[in-house]
C-alpha cells in the first residue's frame, strides 16, 4: 500500500536513522530517494546534548545532508514554549551545557552553578522559580537535591524529554526520565510540562517548519512509546522501524500500533 499527497517526513535520530557514529543501513539512500521525490524532511531528537548546527553537521557528514533549520531538538522547543510563555522564569537546569546554552539563546535567564562548590550545598531554592530536567551524565548529589527543595518550595517542573534510556553502541544508558521519576518519587510531584517526544509541541513545531498539516506528514522512530504515540496523536501517518529501542514482540502490548512496521529504514520506501 502506497501513501498518497504525502508531504513530509519526520525522522527521529537515534536508532532510526543512525546509531552512535553510524548511519544505519539504509537511511542515506532513503532520505536521498525521498528528496528526489520532492518529499520534505526534518529530523528531531529528544538528546539536547547537541546544538541544532551540530545535528546537520553529524546527518551531513554520515551521507545524510541537512541544514540545521531541519533539525528540530527538545531543548529548542522547550526555549521557544519558555520564551513566548514565561521569560522572566528563573531557570534551574539539571542537564549538560548545551542544554543551559540553548536555554540561554532564547533570553531565559538561567542560575549559574560554581563548579568548586561544595557538593553537600545546594543553590538558595527560593531564588528558583522552574527546575528544567534533561539528559545529564553529570547528574550528582547537589544536583538533585538542589532540584529537591526548589520543588518542595513550588519551582515548576519541566523537561526537555522523559526518555528513561539513551541507546548507545554497546547497550543503552540513562536518560532525563530515570531522572525525572526520581525527583517525582520524593517529591510527590508530577512533571508539568515535557516538550520533546512524546509531547505534542515537538510534532506542532515541526508540522510548522514543514509548512504542512499532520495528515500529509509521517513520523518515523524507532520507539513505540513516544515515536509513533505522538504521530498517532498528531493524526499523522506513522512507520516503525526495528532498528532500536522496540522489539516486534512489544507491538502487540501496546496502546497504539503504528500504521507501518519496517525491519530496515530502506523499507520505507515501498509505502511512500
Amino acid at each position: 500500500m502506497k501513501i498518497n499527497n504525502l508531504g513530509g517526513v519526520i525522522f527521529d535520530l537515534d536508532g532510526t536513522l543512525y546509531l552512535g557514529d553510524a548511519a544505519l543501513p539504509g537511511a542515506c539512500q532513503v532520505c536521498s530517494e525521498l528528496r528526489r521525490q520532492g518529499k520534505r524532511l526534518i529530523f528531531v531528537s529528544n538528546k539536547p546534548l547537541a546544538g541544532r548546527e551540530a545535528y546537520a553537521a553529524k546527518l551531513t557528514r554520515l551521507g545524510i545532508p541537512a541544514t540545521p533549520d531541519e533539525v528540530i531538538t527538545s531543548a529548542h522547543v522547550l526555549s521557544l514554549h519558555l520564551k513566548q510563555t514565561a521569560p522572566e522564569l528563573r531557570l534551574y537546569v539539571i542537564g549538560e551545557e548545551n542544554t543551559r546554552a540553548e536555554l540561554r539563546s532564547h533570553g531565559l535567564i538561567v542560575l549559574d552553578e560554581r563548579l568548586d562548590q561544595d557538593p553537600r550545598e545546594v543553590i538558595d531554592p527560593r531564588g528558583i522559580d522552574a527546575v528544567v530536567v534533561a539528559f545529564d551524565r553529570t547528574l550528582d548529589y547537589r544536583k538533585l537535591n538542589t532540584a529537591y527543595q526548589a520543588l518542595m518550595q513550588g519551582a515548576h517542573f519541566y523537561a526537555t524529554n522523559a526518555d528513561k534510556t539513551c541507546p548507545m553502541p554497546g547497550g543503552a544508558i540513562p536518560d532525563a526520565g530515570a531522572t525525572i521519576q526520581a525527583l517525582e518519587t520524593i517529591t510527590g510531584r508530577k512533571v508539568e510540562l515535557i516538550a520533546g517526544k512524546p509531547s505534542g509541541l515537538i510534532l506542532k513545531h515541526a508540522c510548522e517548519t514543514l509548512g504542512l498539516p499532520p495528515d500529509r506528514c509521517m513520523m518515523v522512530g524507532d520507539r513505540i512509546e513516544t515515536d509513533i504515540y505522538m504521530g498517532i496523536e498528531a493524526g499523522m501517518h506513522t512507520a516503525l522501524v526495528l532498528t532500536g529501542v522496540t522489539r516486534r514482540e512489544q507491538i502487540e502490548g501496546s496502546s497504539g500500533r503504528p500504521e507501518f512496521i519496517l525491519e530496515m529504514l530502506s523499507d520505507l520506501l515501498n509505502v511512500v
